[in-house]
Formats: C-alpha cells, structure tokens, sequence
C-alpha cells in the first residue's frame, strides 16, 4: 500500500513551459482524497517552491533545497533546517575556484541567493536575488547558508562530479541540471535522508513510498523509496537506475502511473 508520494518538481511534475497541465491536477487530487501524504521533494528553496506546488494544488510538507529544509506549504513556515556552515561554504568555493575555470558562486540562506558578480544562473534570477559587486562580499552579506550554488561555463558530467566531491568530501556536490550548475549541501543531507526522517516521523516504511525524479540529485530518493519512477526525458544515469519509466513531464508521466495507484475519484482536482 502506498501511503507517500513524493514528487519532484522541475523536469518531473513541472512541464516544460512551466505549467501543470489539467490531468496532472486532477490524479494529484486523488492521491489527496485517499489520504495519502504528497510530499514534494525538489532543489528549489520553499519562496519559489511554494509558488510551484500551488499550481499543482498542494499543500503540506515540502522538501527544499536538496534536503536541506523542511517547510510547510500551508503555513510558510520552515520546519527543519540542515544548513552549511558558512566557513565550509567558503573553504569549498575556493577549492572549486582552483578547479573550474569561471568558476561564480551563489549562497541560497532560503530566504534569498546573496550572488556573486557575473552569477548569471536563472536559479538566482528572481526577486529574492540580492548581488554583491565582489566576490569575497558573498560571504560577508549572506546571514546563513542551506545550500552553495557554484556555477561556470563547463557543462557538468558524472566525471566532473566524481573529481570534484573527491576534493571535497566534507561537502556533498549533485546538479539537477547539465547546464554548469552546481549544487553544494552539508555532508549529511539529501533529499532522500530527509525524506526518510520525515517517514520514519510518520511510522511509514519505504515499501510505502513511491518517488518521481528526473536528474541525478533526484537518485537517492529513486533508490530509497519502494518504488522509484523516473520520467522519459530524465538524465540517462537516472533511467538507468530506476524501477520503472513514465512518460515524459510534457506528457504527464506522473500522472499516468498515480492514475494506475489511485483509480477512485477519478475526477477530483484540489480546490487550492
């Protein structure tokens, strides 16, 4: 019996063009009207993920920033917090500054991204951007750090990655996107150690679980839950790993295999 759906955003539940599309709303209706916890689990801090899921129609709990926050969607309050401390953000940066040519940093604290000069990732444009006109004001400006946004012009490879972390093992390095970004989280957070804390919190099971993603950050989750689903478009390393693959995001995988696990109600759509 599944008693958790978690759910990742972009690439996943999120179209192309940004929307969710009818048939999309109505199968999470009826996860929500058989009772069943939806759970987003994405890379974007809780500002802009909030504006995301009320698209979809869901409220509840969300986790943000890779794992790094837990945040109730209802209440826009913050529930958990596994920051980075700031020093070992800095450290990191300077390691990654000697390694990647080009190489801008962001520090997401979840409230803003305080942004290095020449940061021209669109994970930071946004009203909450806030950017400095030197590099080392970064570490000054920021109040806190839930996750470092390293970003240059080298499209990001699972080598690349591999070299990288094993500079900085103190740190753990993922990307949900092949476009040079990448993301920077303590050690001992992931989505998917987040997620396990918050069912373990709820007395469920990971045979109870089942989870959509589309990129590599999202292979914890995949792995962890009973049953991981990957959409077609997902990064080659993720459909490779996964139990099963939907369709597309532009074709509503997610909502084809809730339809197959949720089949009463067929026509409810929340009403957020």
């Amino acid at each position: 019996m599944i008693r958790v759906v978690a759910v990742d955003l972009d690439g996943t539940l999120i179209r192309s063009d940004g929307t969710v599309s009818e048939r999309t709303r109505a199968a999470l209706g009826r996860v929500i009207a058989a009772g069943t916890r939806l759970v987003i689990v994405t890379a974007r801090p809780p500002r802009t993920a909030r504006a995301l899921a009320g698209r979809a129609g869901i409220g509840g709990v969300a986790v943000c920033s890779n794992g790094a926050i837990v945040h109730d969607l209802d209440t826009d309050h913050t529930v958990i917090n596994g920051p980075l401390p700031l020093d070992l953000a800095e450290r990191t940066a300077a390691v990654l500054t000697g390694a990647l040519d080009n190489v801008t940093f962001a520090v997401e604290t979840g409230r803003r991204a305080v942004v290095s000069p020449g940061h021209g990732h669109h994970a930071t444009h946004e009203d909450a951007r806030h950017e400095v006109e030197t590099p080392e004001q970064v570490w000054t400006e920021a109040e806190s750090c839930v996750k470092l946004l390293a970003w240059s012009p080298a499209p990001v490879t699972v080598e690349l990655l591999e070299r990288l972390q094993d500079l900085v093992p103190q740190v753990r390095i993922t990307y949900s996107g092949g476009n040079g970004l990448l993301e920077i989280s303590a050690a001992d957070v992931s989505k998917a150690d987040t997620l396990a804390r918050l069912c373990a919190e709820w007395d469920v099971t990971p045979d109870e679980v089942i989870a959509f993603g589309d990129m590599p950050n999202d292979l914890p989750v995949l792995a962890w839950a009973g049953t991981g689903v990957a959409v077609a478009n997902a990064h080659p390393q993720v459909l490779a790993r996964v139990h099963r693959v939907t369709a597309s995001n532009d074709d509503d995988g997610v909502a084809l295999v809730l339809e197959e696990l949720f089949p009463a109600a067929a026509d409810v759509v929340p009403g957020r």
